[in-house]
């Protein structure tokens, strides 16, 4: 099996032309693949597919296998893919995603390269039983974590730990906690905690965020399914989202993951999430079939 390695400022993926190829398991795969020191190395595995409601289907998976909604940085790398193997040319481009089509501008170089893309990523979803949460109400905005379940120690302190979580879904569900220094939250420790937390049915992923300014942020992220990942764009757009939700921020925010940048902006006219940020290709390989 032919595939491509890439990656959206460090969020990087296994990447399968399945306009070509067929994968009869891809949860396998995407485990086998993943695995960073057996396998290729990667968040996840991501199949680029025909699609009759779009231009290319996109179905990604986590490294444990779990078939995701959406990813941010991956549909950005999806784009960039599709239109220089002649698959999707046009500008934008529309891709098919389980959490429904989003369009996506390139920037494109005169060589015919594609750089960076600005996703749309839709408009944020903040009802409870949508995101979903096993929480009443019309939103959660700077609520009580206690259902968090997370661990006491020095470490909060130490943080600067805001006493409130907000949630957001862009397709995938999103909790975030505000603090002071997210170098200081023991992410690897907190992380599986949330993410299985009995009031999430469909798990969560967990980002923590300090507020430089209100144009700009700094994250960290726990991936449902993958782990500590250097960066994740559904979740620096429900970031800029939380953000306005508490007041802590504004519309417009560069957003700083350990990856990279990234610009998000919530439009208030039409209520949709813009994300922009690059798209890189690391190399192409064959995996050989007796590896799964």
């Amino acid at each position: 099996m032919q595939f491509t390695k890439m990656h959206g400022i460090g969020n990087d993926y296994i990447y399968v032309n399945g306009f070509e190829q067929d994968v009869p398991d891809p949860s396998a795969l995407a485990q086998a693949v993943s695995d960073r020191h057996f396998g290729v190395g990667g968040d996840g595995l991501v199949l680029i597919l025909p699609s009759q409601q779009g231009d290319v289907r996109m179905r990604m998976f986590n490294a444990d296998g779990s078939e995701g909604m959406m990813c941010g940085n991956a549909i950005r790398c999806v784009a960039k893919f599709a239109h220089e193997r002649n698959l999707a040319t046009g500008n934008p481009v529309r891709v098919e995603t389980a959490s429904g089509i989003k369009t996506i501008d390139k920037v494109i170089t005169p060589e015919g390269r594609v750089t960076a893309a600005a996703v749309d990523m839709g408009e944020p979803i903040l009802t409870p039983r949508e995101i979903p949460v096993g929480m009443d109400g019309e939103n959660i905005i700077d609520a009580p974590f206690d259902a968090l379940g997370l661990p006491d120690g020095d470490w909060m302190q130490a943080a600067g730990l805001k006493s409130g979580m907000t949630c957001v879904s862009m397709g995938n569900p999103h909790v975030m906690l505000f603090c002071k220094d997210v170098a200081a939250v023991p992410l690897e420790q907190i992380g599986p905690i949330v993410e299985h937390a009995a009031i999430f049915p469909d798990r969560i992923n967990l980002n923590v965020v300090s507020v430089q300014s209100p144009s700009e942020v700094t994250m960290r992220t726990w991936e449902r399914g993958s782990g500590i990942t250097l960066a994740c764009g559904t979740g620096a757009s429900a970031v800029c989202v939380a953000g306005v939700l508490t007041h802590r921020a504004g519309r417009s925010q560069l957003v700083h993951l350990v990856g990279g940048d990234l610009q998000i902006e919530w439009r208030e006219d039409d209520n949709h999430v813009f994300m922009t940020g690059p798209a890189a290709e690391v190399f192409t390989g064959q995996w050989l079939a007796t590896q799964t």
